[in-house]
């Protein structure tokens, strides 16, 4: 450690460059660094879910859960298992131990849903398989509402949807509110008789003319087509003018038996803002992006997309974690602002400006060191990380001023201003570090501490 001091005395401005570098590098990690509420920890949560049209509770329980339960419980690291039976849907949530690899428990459950799969009903749409991601939760929830109709509002949402996930921080925007578009047919039954028709015979007809027909290729030695047979209903013109029945010299056409009209599925969950019709849009980052740039550019691209919308549209932004972050890093600088000045003041009462100015330079250049190490170690400036920042306010100081204590005092006991500093820098440069060790080491039994709490508490 004297080798180490010597050395730095003997080359003063090749530490004073040393320190400026530090301090700017600091202050561009500060800018660049990714920042988001939450730390990025894997949880080991998997989501199997499995749906089922029409079936019972009892039934999803029997025929849907039991299989799979059985076939999962076996599976390494589980901890626990839930299983949820509904009406047409059922689920099973896996809880792996704290730590286990997220990527293996995913592969082992699509392996193990795989084999359940032989003995869930036929009628079962495939399982999937989710894992539970914090980084994948919405990080900015956008309502659109207003006094218009509701295929003017989901089509504005929609549109907006494709724009913002074509941002590159984005990962995906989910639309609360949003319901499937459909044709409804409304059948007379009285015009079924008088052309001698079904109500399956109908059904059958579109189920029939609605499929992809795979036509293969044609080689011709020069070059390779390939062949397409239109089948797929895309258009509604194309239901409405679908022959239905040959009388003598005459086509009977659907819409002679029937009347169509575009709508959307029965609504499985509402939206309302302040009494009115409204979809929200769930925007999530990609993880390791900046959130308070992500919701910036989505908040741009949005306040430029309403130019073009009705006057009447309304946009409220529901949830906005962004601001979180923003208080967050407001605090921690006010913090260091304050840090700086109070002890400044102490400082300049007991020992004069000059050591004062010393002390208070070492507070700024710590945090800035510190979140430099923190940006090359590829981790994230969240809740935990700026918590543990403010915490340590009171440790950067100590080291400062009983160091410039002692060389004030050799100073004046008629020392040279140089040797005094480097007097002092030795002889407290073991005692500063045990101290700053004795310190961390009350907070290195968090990196043993197990479950998902000990997960968030290590980055401490």
């Amino acid at each position: 450690m004297h080798t180490l001091i010597n050395a730095a005395f003997s080359r003063p401005k090749v530490v004073i460059l040393l320190l400026v570098t530090i301090l700017a590098a600091g202050l561009v990690s500060y800018s660049t660094i990714p920042k988001e509420s939450n730390p990025d920890i894997a949880i080991p949560f998997v989501y199997v879910s499995m749906v089922h049209e029409g079936i019972s509770p009892e039934d999803a329980e029997r025929l849907l859960v039991l299989p799979m339960e059985q076939e999962l419980q076996s599976l390494e690291g589980i901890n626990e298992m839930t299983a949820t039976a509904s009406e047409g849907h059922a689920s099973v949530t896996i809880e792996f131990d704290a730590g286990y690899d997220i990527d293996d428990a995913l592969l082992d459950v699509r392996e193990g849903v795989d084999r359940a799969r032989a003995e869930l009903p036929p009628e079962t749409l495939e399982p999937t398989v989710n894992e539970i991601n914090l980084s994948e939760f919405p990080v900015l929830s956008v309502s659109l509402s207003g006094r218009i109709s509701e295929r003017t509002l989901i089509t504005i949402a929609r549109d907006l949807q494709d724009r913002i996930e074509g941002l590159p921080d984005v990962l995906e925007v989910n639309i609360g509110g949003d319901r499937e578009e459909m044709l409804e047919v409304v059948i007379d039954p009285s015009i079924l008789d008088a052309y001698q028709l079904s109500f399956l015979d109908i059904s059958n007809l579109v189920a029939n003319n609605n499929q992809l027909i795979a036509a293969g290729a044609l080689d011709s030695g020069s070059g390779r087509l390939v062949l397409k047979v239109p089948g797929v209903i895309s258009e509604l013109s194309d239901i409405m003018n679908m022959p239905v029945k040959v009388l003598d010299d005459r086509v009977v056409t659907f819409q002679e038996v029937a009347s169509i009209r575009r709508t959307y599925k029965d609504p499985e969950s509402f939206a309302r803002i302040n009494g009115q019709n409204a979809v929200v849009l769930e925007i999530s980052k990609r993880t390791g992006s900046n959130i308070i740039e992500t919701i910036e550019s989505a908040r741009e691209l949005i306040e430029q997309s309403r130019v073009a919308w009705p006057a009447s549209i309304e946009v409220t932004y529901l949830l906005d974690e962004s601001q979180a972050i923003r208080d967050w890093l407001s605090d921690l600088e006010n913090n260091v602002i304050t840090a700086i000045i109070l002890v400044m003041i102490i400082v300049v009462a007991a020992l004069g400006f000059r050591p004062a100015l010393l002390v208070g330079l070492s507070i700024p250049g710590s945090f800035l060191a510190g979140i430099l190490i923190i940006n090359v170690m590829g981790l994230t400036l969240n809740m935990i990380v700026l918590f543990s920042l403010i915490l340590v306010v009171g440790m950067l100081v100590d080291g400062a001023i009983i160091t410039i204590e002692l060389a004030e005092r050799l100073r004046s006991e008629g020392m040279v201003k140089k040797e005094a500093f480097a007097t002092a820098a030795k002889r407290m440069s073991w005692p500063v570090i045990a101290s700053t060790a004795t310190t961390l080491s009350v907070f290195l039994p968090l990196l043993f501490w197990p479950g998902m709490v000990g997960e968030f508490m290590s980055y401490l």
